[in-house]
């Protein structure tokens, strides 16, 4: 009896438990940058939250992962190729890396994409498409595929930037998939003239289903939405023409079954050059697509017609609200996102579910192209630049808790490259990811882990 009492004891304390989330993929646990409890605290000192630690990388966009106290960061070198790195969590210490040869460099050079991490394995592509399945406890490959030159794609000479734009066209700045794990399948967008959409089974390497070409190359991560309950697939492929009097050519939200990659509907007419975000599951069988470059967003319902099929309905669409590099947050009804471009800065802008704007903090603070997360009911963003914010989330208005200035710049970049002629020194634009009360960042030159959390 007092064994059974002692064990009810331990289950009852155990319930009350905060469990630490990890951040084992692109956005977080579920896709979507929220988390629950994280205990964030409320109030920063005026130097701002405690650096644990900071480590150098390469230059570039990729953000990491987190699981099991160990952060994954897919880094790169140019000259060389692609490096898988492992870090101690709460020391910084580097445990183990992978290498793979894949030089070459694009307009905006450097890594882009963020990998996933399961119990056994770390997924992660490369802005050359290579896939690579690394095992966690031998620090090997188990398997490596390219989504790209698979399916007959063709790289650009030398590695040099390629000028996408026509189907089947190497992306201009390079592959920026985040992969995803749906059971035994690991998904990725290849985009190539011989497959939109992949899916290998994750253990193996072993191509379960490809899609044909979906339509032209963008930067679009596939996502998992919820349509009358069932998981659907979403991509987005790229628009096109529309200069010097060519016609315009659509691009296309595309739902599918994520387990046979079988087209379940398709919305024909989204105009966005170049696709970054992924789309939003609003609820009730609403998607939110964003784009950038002043082409806004669009809000579309998908829904089962008489005959079983499934069509799309435009609800609305605005230039009023977009984001260039990242996908919106949807929270408590309403949409955050950083809408700066190359010729707009409308900051950070709240929007509601009928596309009506709530507030722009326009330039006052100015937001451009930064990460953002919630946690505890609150938000973490970080800026594009320098600085690391606290904010309430609120359709009344934008309300900072806390803000500091704790990134950096790239002071070494070529002042007559492109990448920073139009993006600055300071291009601050990785996602960021949150663990354990630790707040990983990534800049052009380091890694941060800030504790955010008690």
């Amino acid at each position: 009896m007092k064994k059974l009492i002692f064990l009810i004891l331990i289950l009852t304390a155990g319930s009350f438990c905060v469990v630490a989330q990890d951040w084992p993929q692109f956005m977080g646990p579920d896709r979507n940058s929220i988390v629950t409890e994280q205990n964030l605290l409320r109030t920063w000192p005026e130097s701002g939250p405690e650096v644990l630690w900071r480590v150098d990388v390469g230059i570039g966009y990729g953000g990491p992962v987190v699981k099991d106290g160990k952060a994954y960061l897919l880094d790169r070198d140019d000259k060389t190729g692609d490096l898988m790195r492992c870090f101690d969590l709460n020391s910084g210490e580097e445990l183990w890396k992978f290498e793979y040869e894949s030089a070459g460099e694009v307009m905006f050079p450097g890594s882009r994409s963020v990998p996933i991490v399961d119990d056994k394995h770390v997924y992660s592509c490369g802005p050359y498409g290579h896939t690579y399945c690394i095992d966690l406890e031998t620090h090997q490959p188990v398997w490596s595929a390219n989504v790209w030159t698979d399916f007959s794609g063709t790289l650009p000479e030398g590695g040099g930037p390629g000028f996408g734009g026509g189907a089947g066209s190497f992306p201009t700045w390079a592959i920026s998939q985040c992969p995803l794990i749906y059971g035994d399948l690991l998904i990725l967008a290849a985009q190539a003239p011989e497959a939109g959409v992949v899916a290998y089974d994750k253990n193996s390497g072993e191509l379960k289903w490809k899609t044909p070409s979906l339509g032209l190359t963008g930067y679009v991560s596939p996502i998992i939405v919820k349509i009358d309950g069932n998981d659907h697939l979403v991509m987005i492929t790229a628009s096109g023409g529309g200069r010097g009097g060519e016609p315009v050519v659509p691009g296309s939200v595309v739902g599918m079954d994520p387990l046979s990659g079988e087209v379940i509907w398709e919305f024909k007419d989204w105009v966005c050059r170049i696709p970054v975000p992924s789309a939003v599951d609003a609820g009730d069988n609403k998607l939110l697509i964003a784009g950038g470059y002043e082409l806004g967003a669009l809000m579309i319902q998908v829904e089962k017609q008489a005959d079983g099929t499934y069509g799309t309905t435009e609800l609305f669409r605005t230039e009023e609200f977009g984001d260039q590099t990242k996908t919106p947050l949807f929270y408590d009804g309403y949409f955050y996102a950083e809408f700066g471009t190359n010729s707009t800065r409308d900051g950070l802008t709240c929007m509601n579910m009928d596309g009506e704007i709530m507030w722009k903090t326009k330039r006052d603070p100015d937001f451009n192209k930064g990460s953002m997360i919630i946690a505890d009911g609150l938000i973490l963003a970080t800026d594009g630049t320098n600085t690391l914010y606290l904010i309430e989330p609120s359709p009344e208005a934008f309300k900072p808790i806390a803000k500091a200035e704790i990134l950096g710049s790239n002071a070494d970049a070529d002042e007559n490259a492109m990448s920073t002629r139009f993006g600055g020194k300071t291009q601050n634009w990785a996602p960021i990811a949150l663990a354990d009360g630790k707040l990983l960042i990534r800049d052009q030159k380091q890694m941060l882990c800030v504790q955010v959390g008690e």
